[in-house]
C-alpha cells in the first residue's frame, strides 16, 4: 500500500525553520546585512608625504576612525558606526603591514 503525504507541511516547517535561524543569527549579531552607506571607501583617505624639514598642516579635530596593528595587517575601526571594521588595501588589493603586533583592548569613543 502506498499512502501520499501531504508536503505543503514539510515545505512551510523548512521555510520557517530557515527564516528563524536567519532571524536569530542576525538578532545576536552573527549576521550582517551590509548597506552601501556602510562602507569605507579608499578614495576617502589621503596618503601625506612627510619630507623632513618640511612643515604640513592637518586638521586639529580627529578623524571617525581608529587604526590598529592586528597580526601586522592596518585595521580601521569607525568610532561612529558600531561595528565597521575594514582592513587597509592597496590598489592591488594587498593588506597594507604596519611593525607592531598590538590587540586592541578597547576602541576609544
Amino acid at each position: 500500500m502506498t499512502t501520499e503525504r501531504n508536503a505543503i507541511p514539510l515545505i512551510i516547517t523548512g521555510v520557517c525553520c530557515i527564516l528563524g535561524t536567519v532571524g536569530a543569527l542576525w538578532y545576536y549579531g552573527y549576521l550582517h546585512f551590509a548597506k552601501p552607506e556602510d562602507a569605507l571607501l579608499l578614495d576617502q583617505f589621503t596618503m601625506l608625504k612627510t619630507v623632513p624639514g618640511e612643515d604640513y598642516k592637518v586638521s586639529i579635530a580627529p578623524a571617525a576612525q581608529v587604526a590598529q596593528c592586528i597580526d601586522g595587517v592596518l585595521v580601521l575601526f569607525d568610532t561612529e558606526q558600531k561595528g565597521l571594521t575594514g582592513v587597509l588595501l592597496n590598489s592591488k588589493q594587498q593588506a597594507v603591514r604596519c611593525m607592531g603586533q598590538d590587540t586592541p583592548q578597547q576602541l576609544l569613543p
